[in-house]
């Protein structure tokens, strides 16, 4: 009996084709709507492996489910969404897909912050809307970006790889993170400050830091009236590192200058949203990763993690290093 691989989201058929020989293949159909929790339960019940993206809640109710599940292989870098520490205790590995994105979601994030800077999505709807009569000084004036100084809360590989195109902008870098990193300090230029420095100095403040217990809701009303009046705040981690209300409030009240969001704490967002009826925000749907050569990496990366498993091999990107997979009776 061919084992059985469950795939929470239509991939293209190529991608599922290639393991269709070797494996029985089932796949949710509808492109726009999550699986429902009561279908992946059951299909949890004789699951192999599960594909997984980070919206689906991967606990531990679905990883208790039944009996044959060995490899949870979830199509992002995070894995915030998936009980890892039961996972462990059942003997089911845990992958993601680290490394393979970074340079994409780099690119996403500074364009994200030229474009909340430079009001490019603002002033894009301002000519679409027939509003441009006539040149002017300061229509759409935004902020410049070189020479400024970058703060970023998180330098993993995608905050150096952010830090490396601010260089190209000439701008000075601040970074804080759990430890130091000399060997980037010296290769950028960097400056490892404190929480509250980074916050208080920089001009832009990038947040790419994991979401655990300690960065929830890191970003609150009393941090934001630390920033600059000119600051502006770009997210392209997880939604719950920010208290929304708090941003809302502190950019309606000028506190600081815009923010730019690809993701948000409960995604996807409702159109009313109160941060998408401010002007200062450019909102995008969670697309850091979203090019088609990197999804398609990140797809087959996901495929690989789950055939090595199957097989009876360690996977190229272990997030649990302490799993050990059980012998079931």
């Amino acid at each position: 009996m061919k084992p059985y691989i469950y795939i929470t989201r239509k991939l293209p058929d190529t991608v599922a084709e290639a393991i269709t020989q070797k494996y029985e293949v089932k796949m949710w159909e509808k492109e726009d709507i999550p699986v429902p929790r009561e279908v992946l339960l059951s299909e949890a019940k004789r699951a192999d492996a599960l594909f997984t993206v980070l919206s689906d809640s991967i606990d531990k109710e679905v990883l208790t489910a039944g009996k044959n599940l060995k490899v949870v292989a979830n199509l992002a870098v995070g894995f915030d969404n998936i009980d890892v520490k039961t996972a462990s205790e059942e003997g089911i590995a845990v992958c993601n897909t680290p490394d393979v994105l970074t340079d994409t979601t780099a690119d996403l994030t500074f364009g994200l912050l030229m474009a909340t800077a430079r009001r490019v999505v603002e002033a894009a709807e301002f000519v679409k809307e027939g509003k441009w009569k006539s040149w002017s000084p300061l229509l759409l004036a935004g902020h410049d970006i070189h020479h400024k100084t970058i703060g970023i809360v998180g330098m993993g590989k995608i905050g150096e790889t952010v830090a490396k195109r601010a260089t190209g902008f000439e701008m000075n870098i601040l970074y804080h993170n759990r430890t130091r990193k000399p060997e980037v300090e010296q290769r950028l230029g960097a400056a490892y400050v404190s929480f509250n420095e980074l916050v208080e100095q920089s001009d832009f403040i990038v947040c790419l830091t994991p979401l655990t217990g300690e960065t929830k809701n890191m970003f609150t009303r009393d941090v934001f009236k630390k920033m600059k009046q000119s600051a502006i705040f770009i997210n392209a981690s997880r939604g719950p590192v920010i208290d929304e209300q708090a941003l809302y409030d502190a950019l309606s009240a000028g506190e600081i200058a815009g923010a730019g969001l690809d993701v948000f704490e409960k995604e996807p967002i409702d159109a009313g949203h109160p941060l998408l009826k401010l002007v200062n925000v450019v909102a995008l749907p969670h697309i850091g990763s979203s090019s088609v050569e990197t999804r398609m990496t990140m797809m087959q990366l996901c495929i690989d993690n789950i055939e090595a498993v199957l097989v009876g091999k360690a996977p190229k990107t272990l997030v649990n290093k302490d799993w050990m997979p059980l012998v079931r009776a």
